[in-house]
């Protein structure tokens, strides 16, 4: 004979085991868009480390005029931007 306890157990189990399969697939693909973003956000923080070195070592060596600087800079920059567009896309 069930007890009220033991039917209301049952009664409880049942959504939260529904809910968790339909949740489960969701989750592995969030994982993978967190991974994403984390290589695009290390990706990108490389080419700013990268762009500063190269204006420095630019302005260092005095090649160029001080506006050619810049344009390396955001050029280092926006091939960064790009890497993180591929590495998300």
């Amino acid at each position: 004979m069930k007890t009220l306890k033991s039917e209301f157990t049952l009664q409880a189990f049942v959504p939260v085991a529904l809910a968790a399969m339909f949740l489960l697939p969701g989750i592995g693909s969030a994982t993978e868009q967190s991974q994403q973003r984390q290589q695009g956000r290390s990706a990108n923080q490389a080419a700013k480390q990268d762009a500063r070195s190269t204006k420095q070592d630019c302005r260092a060596a005095n090649q160029s005029s001080n506006a050619q600087c810049r344009q390396d800079k955001r050029d280092t920059k926006q091939d960064g931007r790009q890497e993180k567009r591929d590495i998300k896309y």
